[in-house]
């Protein structure tokens, strides 16, 4: 592992970046179809199926959490990431087989949890399998698999219901997450890794994540996720002004395809945004993420202004995609690099809670000023969260170098 010349995409670099493409796949197609599925098929009125997606994305933050602390150890991280993928995969093709909420809500809760518990492994499980200088790569590759998967799994919704029921469609959903199961188990034995000779103690470790240098970036982090706001909001910034003009059917046709520029551009940006990190070397990560956080920036002031200016506003959410791409690899990057072997699986199980805490922080606070205040001022203060990032990342790069967190 320790060879700089080692090639970067191993089969196990492979086989975890095919799992993130097939999972996303798959549990993009009950995704897509559940607020039909829930209000059409089972009568539930919408307020159910607002419960059911808090209450499931509130388990997938813990889940996240408590994943971190199972990945630490190496022969746990190995069995919680197949389990997971797994898991989320049966779970959520079963949604298609209930007849009522209350059972659709515990399969999409479980199917959530269980996706939660997967991420700190999987992205523990990256770092085992490539050498420490082509983290980004590794990491960038991951990601675009990722956001490939999750164009591909809607699309394959809109497919599947002009051939079947809403029910059979998220059915058939089962195959690309089992798949990706099985392509976790062959990253996991062509990594050849030693086994674990014996269980460490489940330990949540907090305070040893957050010292030192690896501590003062994911307060960077933070601030970011606290104004990484969902693509929600953007798309009805954009539906909001176009709607008087061209009238709201076309409005929200066009919102939806800049969302999907969007999603495409944040497939574009990531595996570069990677190469980019590895190229520049020890501060790669961050540099790359404050580039994601400043392309952010301009998006929000440019949404923050803009009127009903349809190339404008694609080029606020291309920029808002680009962002997503650099600062989602650079951060997995850099937490790669930082934390200690010993405590990585807590470390990722960190960050992917600040992910999940931050975004629900930031589309609550900005869905409030939207409404209650003016679009302006929402993504005026999300504008204000990517210049505080900044400012932390910065601070970093400049700081005098700091041991990695023991």
């Amino acid at each position: 592992m320790a060879s700089g010349r080692r090639p970067w995409l191993t089969p196990g670099v492979g086989g975890i970046g095919t799992a993130s493409f097939l999972a996303d796949v798959g549990h993009e197609v009950p995704t897509s179809l559940m607020a039909s599925f829930v209000t059409t098929t089972l009568g539930a009125p919408a307020a159910a199926l607002g419960a059911i997606e808090g209450v499931s994305e509130g388990l997938a933050g813990a889940g996240r959490f408590v994943g971190g602390a199972l990945a630490d150890d190496p022969g746990r991280r190995r069995a919680v990431a197949v389990g997971g993928y797994t898991t989320t995969a049966v779970f959520s093709a079963l949604i298609g087989a209930t007849t009522s909420v209350a059972q659709a809500g515990m399969l999409r809760a479980g199917a959530w949890a269980a996706r939660g518990l997967r991420v700190p492994a999987r992205n523990a499980l990256l770092a085992d399998v490539v050498p420490a200088v082509a983290y980004g790569r590794a990491y960038g590759f991951e990601r675009t698999m990722d956001n490939l998967g999750a164009i591909i799994g809607p699309l394959l919704a809109l497919g599947l219901v002009s051939l079947v029921s809403v029910r059979t469609a998220m059915l058939i959903s089962l195959v690309p997450g089992l798949l990706a199961a099985l392509a976790i188990v062959y990253a996991i034995r062509q990594a050849k890794l030693p086994r674990a000779t014996g269980r460490r103690r489940l330990r949540f470790q907090i305070r040893p994540v957050l010292r030192g240098q690896l501590g003062r970036v994911l307060a960077g982090f933070t601030a970011f996720e606290v104004g990484n706001v969902a693509g929600t909001l953007l798309i009805l910034r954009a539906t909001d002004l176009l709607a008087a003009g061209h009238g709201t059917d076309a409005a929200t046709r066009i919102g939806i395809a800049l969302y999907i520029a969007y999603n495409i551009a944040a497939t574009a940006a990531s595996f570069p945004a990677g190469g980019l990190s590895d190229r520049i070397g020890r501060h790669g990560p961050l540099l790359v993420t404050a580039v994601g956080v400043a392309t952010f920036l301009v998006s929000y002031l440019l949404l923050a202004v803009s009127g009903p200016v349809i190339w404008l506003l694609g080029v606020a959410f291309v920029l808002a995609g680009i962002g997503i791409g650099c600062a989602e690899t650079a951060e997995h990057a850099a937490v790669a690099a930082l934390a200690p072997d010993e405590i990585r699986g807590s470390a990722f199980g960190l960050l992917a809670t600040v992910q999940a805490v931050g975004n629900l922080a930031a589309n609550v606070v900005a869905g409030l000023l939207y409404t209650l205040a003016s679009p302006t001022l929402a993504f005026s203060y999300l504008a204000a969260w990517m210049v505080l990032t900044l400012a932390l990342l910065l601070s970093v790069t400049v700081a005098p170098s700091a041991r990695k967190t023991a």
